[in-house]
C-alpha cells in the first residue's frame, strides 16, 4: 500500500485529493490548521498542526512516506489576495510552509513531492488583453506577477526545482487555474469567483440584481475539481517534472460566468458593476504542454461543473437561512 501526506487537507482541493487517493488504495495522512469544514475528508490519520513549525513537519514522517502533496497555503479570492492588506502574511506563511515541507521530505527520503503553484505567477504584462492572454508555461519570465501571492508561488516553484536539481528529489509542479466545485469556501471573504457568484445568485430572487467587481469584461477560465485531481494524479504518475498548467481552456468573461450560473439556476439576474479588486485583465490556461507530455487535457464543459457547484451552494444558503 502506497502512503501519502496531503498538506492542506482541511481545504477545498486538499479534502477532495485525500478522497481521490483513498479511492486509489493509498494510506493517507492529512494535515492542516483545521479539520475540513464540510467533513470532506476520509484520511486514515488527520493531524491538526501548523506547518510553519518545522517540528510539526518532521513529526509527520513516523513511517515511510511515498508521496507528499503540498497544497497548504495562505490564500483566498480576489477580495483577500489583491487588496494588498495581507501581502506580508501571505508571503511569510506560504514560503515558510514550503521551506519546511520540502526539507522534511528530503530528510525523510520521500519518493515524490507535488507542489501546487498557481496561474497567478504569470506576468501581468501578458494578461492585459482580455481576449488574448498569454499563459504558456514558457512565458513565466521575465517575471512580473500581479500580486505578492503570485511572487511567492514563483519563488516556491524555484525552491522545489532547486531541490530536484541539487538533491535529485522527484518533484512535480503544477500551476492551477481557478479550481472550483462543491465542498469549498463559499462565503466569508476568501471564496473564489465561482463560489461567490453562485452564492449571490442563490441568494437573489428571480429578476434580482447582484454586484460584480469591475465591468465584468475581465476573462478567466475555471476548472472543475475532479478534472484538477485527474491532472494531478497523471502528473505524479508520469516522468514529467513540470511546471505545467492544470486548467481549462474554456475562457469566459465574468459577465458570462454570471449568465451561465443564472441559467443553471433558472433565474434572470441583473448585474450592478462596482469598484473592487479584479486581478489581471485576462487569463486562460494554455494546455499544449500538458497534452504533449501527458497525452491528456481537461475537457468538461464549464456549465456542467457549475451546475453541480450551484446545487451544493444553494443547499448551504438554504441551510444558513434556516439556522438564522
Amino acid at each position: 500500500m502506497k502512503t501519502a501526506i496531503v498538506c492542506g487537507a482541511g481545504g477545498f482541493i486538499g479534502g477532495h485529493l485525500v478522497n481521490r487517493l483513498k479511492e486509489e488504495g493509498y494510506w493517507v495522512r492529512g494535515v492542516d490548521l483545521k479539520a475540513h469544514e464540510f467533513g470532506n475528508d476520509q484520511a486514515d490519520d488527520f493531524v491538526i498542526g501548523d506547518l510553519r513549525d518545522p517540528r510539526v513537519c518532521d513529526a509527520l514522517f513516523d513511517r515511510k512516506i511515498n508521496e507528499v502533496y503540498q497544497l497548504a497555503a495562505d490564500m483566498g479570492g480576489a477580495g483577500y489576495i489583491f487588496t494588498g492588506e495581507h501581502d506580508a502574511v501571505v508571503m511569510h506563511n506560504s514560503a515558510t510552509i514550503n521551506l519546511n515541507m520540502v526539507e522534511a521530505s528530503r530528510i525523510h527520503g520521500v519518493d515524490k513531492i507535488f507542489y501546487s503553484s498557481s496561474a497567478c505567477m504569470y506576468p501581468e504584462y501578458n494578461q492585459t488583453d482580455p481576449d488574448n492572454p498569454k499563459c504558456s508555461e514558457d512565458s513565466a519570465y521575465p517575471a512580473m506577477p500581479d500580486s505578492e501571492y503570485g511572487w511567492e508561488k514563483l519563488f516556491s516553484e524555484r525552491l522545489y526545482l532547486s531541490y530536484h536539481r541539487n538533491y535529485g528529489m522527484e518533484v512535480r509542479v503544477a500551476r492551477f487555474h481557478n479550481i472550483f466545485g462543491p465542498l469549498g469556501t463559499w462565503t466569508g471573504g476568501r471564496e473564489k469567483a465561482p463560489a461567490a457568484l453562485c452564492r449571490k445568485v442563490a441568494e437573489s430572487e428571480n429578476g434580482g440584481t447582484i454586484e460584480i467587481w469591475g465591468d465584468g469584461k475581465q476573462t478567466r477560465s475555471f476548472l472543475y475539481i475532479d478534472e484538477c485531481l485527474e491532472g494531478v494524479r497523471r502528473l505524479m504518475e508520469s516522468d514529467f517534472t513540470g511546471p505545467v498548467n492544470i486548467g481549462s481552456e474554456e475562457m469566459v468573461t465574468i459577465n458570462q460566468l454570471v449568465d451561465i450560473i443564472a441559467g443553471v439556476a433558472g433565474k434572470t439576474i441583473h448585474k450592478k458593476h462596482i469598484e473592487g479588486p479584479q486581478g489581471v485583465r485576462g487569463r486562460n490556461s494554455d494546455n499544449a504542454l500538458i497534452h504533449r507530455e501527458l497525452g491528456w487535457k481537461p475537457t468538461e464543459p464549464l456549465k456542467d461543473g457549475l451546475a453541480r457547484t450551484f446545487a451544493w451552494i444553494q443547499e448551504q444558503v438554504k441551510a444558513a437561512k434556516t439556522v438564522a
